[in-house]
């Protein structure tokens, strides 16, 4: 299937029902691997933080991470899921060679987490519920890189490296019941699905859920069924996306393939994808197992997990406040529209702007900052908001030093210039580059006469009532000025100096 055999968004829709379920996978933070001691610090020499329970050598025995489980708990309750009184881990047996124990200790007919739900809001205010089936704990596989090829896959790759430091790292996998009802905006729900799980991990505290870095991944699976038929089509499954962007776009371009595929009367397999980033496609990977392939059966090495009800309860009590109710709550504070918090979602603006206000900025100049100066510059630079090289701890000085009169919006435009140019923090680019605004009524006074020297006509129409006409006059201080001085105070002494009211 090539691009070019793609059907149209539009014809998709006018035939078919899309049908999508998500798996998304979250790497949770703790400080050791979920079945052993060995440390999960990202960045180690390859092989180096390994031992014989990770790397399944014989007579080694697992133990299971306590945090782990706590956080698997965390996450079923911020997600409305029950969750489980007795429940026990199974052996998932299939061949990976980045899998060293040719077994995944998962969970399989009994997860922690069951029976839940997250409402998504979506960009036009609309909120859809997406039903969870389940949250089950495991553990993640190795990595390999491929050497020799032109993808950097497998295929055409002459030798294989295998780095096992990622085996056996805790994972959640968080899996929806199939999403019906979406129609034409199934790739913006599965989006807007990821991205609020996202939030709400971050706020659990449990995970950076850092996509860009595999620490949350998630699998698309996506089926399409003709208009007014209830039984669902053939799956595929395209694994491991990386953003939240890349889950929209993948969503989208299967079901035009699969409608590609369907009206040319050929057959779905059901199958693994890979997403391409570069042109937003997938291609084949391998042909998707059912779960009897996997032949799961309980692990015999690991006790069952069977947590008491008051230590689910006394968990409970530790749940933030949940994300879209914060969002909530600060759009009203902020006495904002919908719109407006969604488009400082969209930019990723929200949490650089809480951490603005924390250090004192007031909301409104924290949002100003934000949105508009920084945001233009990531735009620029192709990177996220928080990846530029300031602080909100910066931006907050620089709310204060216009604030107190010392910049006006356009040397402080020039600082932030400075801050992200590596020149320093705001008070040392502002020293350095001379931007303080001009308060000295000595030099002020000074530049407003040789203006009003140089532009006499113009200072006649002011005499003659013509009061508007002073904004010509103040441009030529700030100008003699350059931009520094304080463009309200320069009106006052223009129409003073010219005996007009203002």
């Amino acid at each position: 299937m090539t691009v070019t055999d793609l059907v149209s968004y539009e014809d998709v829709l006018a035939s078919y029902d899309p049908v999508m379920g998500l798996e998304v996978h979250v790497e949770l933070g703790t400080n050791t691997k979920m079945f052993c001691g060995c440390s999960t610090t990202l960045g180690a020499d390859a092989n180096t933080q390994t031992c014989p329970t990770c790397l399944g050598l014989p007579g080694s025995l697992p133990v299971v991470n306590a945090t782990g489980v706590e956080s698997a708990i965390r996450i079923g309750l911020a997600l409305n899921c029950e969750i489980a009184q007795w429940c026990r881990f199974a052996r998932k047996n299939y061949f990976y060679p980045d899998m060293p124990k040719n077994f995944q200790t998962s969970q399989y007919d009994e997860p922690i987490a069951f029976n839940g739900f997250l409402d998504v809001q979506l960009e036009d205010g609309e909120v859809f519920r997406v039903e969870i089936e389940r949250a089950h704990m495991e553990e993640d596989t190795g990595k390999s890189t491929h050497i020799g090829g032109a993808t950097g896959r497998i295929h055409g790759a002459s030798h294989s490296l295998l780095d096992y430091n990622r085996a056996g790292i805790p994972l959640i996998e968080i899996v929806t019941r199939p999403i019906v009802g979406a129609g034409a905006r199934a790739p913006e729900v599965a989006k807007a699905y990821v991205a609020e799980l996202r939030e709400l991990i971050k706020a659990l505290g449990v995970s950076e859920a850092r996509m860009e870095m595999g620490q949350m991944r998630c699998d698309v699976n996506l089926s399409l069924r003709p208009i007014g038929r209830e039984k669902f089509g053939t799956r595929s499954e395209t694994k491991n996306v990386n953003s939240l962007r890349s889950v929209e776009r993948a969503t989208r371009f299967e079901m035009q393939r699969h409608a590609g595929v369907l009206n040319a009367g050929g057959t779905i397999l059901q199958e693994t994808r890979h997403f391409h980033e570069e042109d937003g496609s997938t291609t084949s990977g391998r042909i998707k197992e059912e779960a009897e392939d996997y032949r799961y059966f309980p692990e015999p090495d690991l006790v069952p997990v069977a947590p008491s009800r008051e230590w689910v309860e006394e968990l409970r009590g530790t749940l933030p406040e949940l994300p879209r109710l914060r969002r909530n709550r600060l759009r009203e504070e902020w006495g904002i529209s919908e719109h407006e918090m969604q488009s400082v979602l969209n930019a990723g603006a929200l949490d650089p702007i809480l951490a603005t206000i924390d250090a004192g900025a007031p909301a409104d100049q924290s949002r100003k900052w934000w949105m508009g100066e920084l945001a233009r510059r990531a735009n620029e630079d192709g990177v996220d908001l928080g990846s530029l090289p300031i602080t909100p701890e910066q931006v907050a000085r620089l709310c204060e030093l216009v604030a107190e009169g010392s910049l006006n919006d356009k040397l402080a435009r020039q600082t932030i210039e400075g801050v992200l140019a590596g020149e320093g923090t705001p008070d040392e680019v502002v020293d350095k580059r001379g931007l303080k605004v001009v308060s000295d009524e000595g030099a002020l006074g000074k530049a407003v006469d040789e203006a009003i020297e140089g532009n006499a006509a113009i200072a006649d129409k002011i005499r003659g009532g013509k009061v508007a006409a002073a904004g010509a006059l103040v441009g030529a201080v700030m100008k003699a000025t350059r931009g520094q001085a304080d463009a309200a105070r320069v009106r006052e002494l223009i129409l003073e100096k010219l005996g007009v009211e203002g």
